[in-house]
């Protein structure tokens, strides 16, 4: 059987099967056309004539990590803002006060595609540089049509320049812009009547998101988002409650979202809502850690309930600006007190489906694309348990 190439001599860890990890000891992985067509104990492997095969030397091997939520397209920074909030300031004090998204927003409307691409790419790299291969970047910095469309734009050419896949959401129900001041639900209505059908015609999107909170939307604004979302066919998540319960994840789950996204202030409903439907929780300790969260979200009751849990950055510029899904790993089991399993499955076949992908990333099985992260170390907790220091030791996106 004829393959492209062959990694031997290696443990991995597949994420799949509905347990653990899925470890492979003395494992192998096989890849033809840029597909897995084996990933299984090297005892069982067929006879596979690989035109190239590399011997891994007993490093282990899991899927290319997927960051699920991050908001990586946007001009400048709010390093003041943060000088402001350790002076005692609070985010929505900040929001209020002119500053928070509507700040960035002014930075992103002034800046070219070209520009943003530009400023996103370090960013990039550096989630690349630690074995990241799938990523989702959201919109929601531009808050009017030709704005929302520069960003998406700009997201898609970033997976044109760099070997990644990029998952696009749009996000226009991020906050209200100073030209809407007071008038939310007719903001609402040109996110859902002008805005959205732009953006589906050019096929930029694929997901909408929103932020359901006191200083974003309300539920039934949120509500107008989702149904102008599937009318035209595409699927949904939400920012639900970060600051406050606004049962937005019950919102969201009723309408079958693939994910609720922070969830500090989740109650018991929303969490039997979700579980009930299947939506994922997309914790993010970057932004609990950043903004000094004291509120931990309820992991135990979504344990206990089986809510699949996934792990992002939520890379932006105002609350979390961690461009490192190895540290959000940590943070997530030192803060959230997270499994080693929890955090690993949280950013690989968890994330996937967050982004409903999971047909196509984020496990080790046969048919699914040929993304890996190979690393130097004797045992996965090793990703969770270090800060600072990345064992990537190779990165291997589509088979290359």
């Amino acid at each position: 059987m004829h393959c492209d190439r062959l990694w031997t001599d290696a443990h991995l860890a597949t994420m799949a099967g509905s347990e653990g990890l899925g470890i492979v000891e003395r494992g192998v992985v096989a890849e033809d056309g840029g597909r897995i067509v084996y990933a299984g104990p090297a005892a069982d492997v067929p006879s596979f004539e690989a035109a190239d095969t590399i011997a891994c030397e007993g490093r282990w091997i899991t899927p290319g990590l997927i960051d699920c939520h991050t908001h990586l397209i946007h001009a400048g920074n709010r390093a003041h803002e943060f000088e402001l909030r350790l002076a005692g300031a609070s985010y929505e004090e900040i929001a209020g006060a002119g500053g928070g998204i509507v700040s960035t927003m002014r930075a992103t409307r002034a800046a070219s595609e070209e520009e943003l691409v530009a400023s996103a790419l370090p960013r990039l790299d550096a989630l690349i540089a630690e074995g990241v291969t799938t990523i989702e970047i959201k919109s929601g910095y531009g808050l009017e049509t030709a704005a929302e469309l520069a960003m998406l734009r700009a997201a898609r050419k970033l997976g044109s320049g760099r070997a990644i896949r990029i998952s696009t959401t749009f996000l226009g129900a991020h906050a209200l812009p100073p030209e809407f001041a007071g008038e939310a639900d007719r903001y609402i209505s040109a996110v859902c009547e002008e805005m959205l059908p732009g953006i589906a015609a050019e096929g930029l999107a694929d997901a909408v998101d929103a932020f359901c909170e006191g200083i974003g939307f309300t539920s039934a604004q949120v509500a107008r988002v989702f149904a102008a979302a599937k009318a035209h066919g595409l699927p949904i998540k939400l920012h639900a409650e970060q600051l406050s319960n606004l049962h937005g994840a019950a919102l969201a789950a009723r309408h079958g979202a693939l994910s609720a996204d922070h969830l500090e202030h989740l109650d018991e409903p929303g969490i039997a809502a979700m579980a009930q439907s299947g939506t994922v929780a997309t914790l993010l300790p970057g932004a609990f850690y950043f903004t000094r969260e004291t509120r931990l979200p309820p992991v135990a009751s979504l344990r206990a309930a089986g809510v699949p849990i996934a792990i992002a950055t939520d890379c932006n510029p105002g609350t979390s600006p961690l461009t490192s899904l190895l540290l959000a790993m940590n943070m997530g089991a030192t803060l959230f007190r997270l499994t080693v399993e929890e955090c690993l499955l949280g950013v690989t076949r968890n994330a996937a489906r967050a982004l409903c992908l999971g047909h196509d990333v984020g496990t080790l099985e046969a048919g699914k694309r040929c993304d890996l992260a190979i690393w130097d170390v004797e045992r996965p907790a090793e990703l969770v348990y270090h800060m600072g220091f990345n064992p990537l030791h190779a990165r291997i996106w589509s088979g290359q």
